[in-house]
């Protein structure tokens, strides 16, 4: 009996588990993945870069933090609204207009690289977050990291290393 009631469970679970992967069953309403309303209007709002999406720093030396300044203009028919920019990392730090970039007019997104302790190469994206045409764009900075050949190494009390 016992093992005729455990075989019973296993057969409704697989039952159930085969109808829920079958996809035949109506409980829930289908999901879309994308809202391509954006990327339909043809008077929206649109990013035009002034050179190149991706910055190369070069060299720099260890400390002192890089910036760089994406310059776009909206060439789009609609104010271009930027809800948010982030780095690909903490080391990468965009600032961004707070305020609507109306139609032909200029603006910049600021971005700058913490190369504090991060000796070597690196290669680090910003994703912007808009009301153009994509749910997202993406900018690109690289370059290589030199470390600093005289680091000065500060006491962990905070205090200011003694001269003999």
């Amino acid at each position: 009996m016992k093992k005729l009631f455990i075989t019973l469970i296993c057969l409704s679970v697989g039952a159930l588990g085969a109808n829920a992967q079958s996809g035949t069953h109506t409980t829930a309403a289908p999901q879309t993945t994308a809202t391509p309303a954006k990327a339909d209007n043809p008077n929206g709002p649109k990013f035009k870069f002034k050179g190149e999406e991706t910055h190369d720093f070069g060299e720099l030396p260890e400390g002192p933090d890089a910036h760089y300044k994406f310059v776009f203009t909206n060439v789009g028919k609609e104010p271009l609204i930027i809800q948010n920019a982030s780095g690909s990392c903490g080391c990468t730090v965009p600032d961004w207009p707070k305020q609507p970039v109306l139609p032909g007019k200029t603006s910049e997104i600021n971005v700058t690289y913490h190369t504090q302790g991060r000796v070597g190469p690196f290669m680090k994206d910003v994703y912007i977050q808009s009301n153009a045409g994509t749910d997202r764009y993406t900018l690109h900075i690289k370059g290589t990291v030199k470390a600093n050949p005289n680091p000065t190494v500060a006491p962990a009390n905070g205090a200011t290393p003694a001269k003999n």
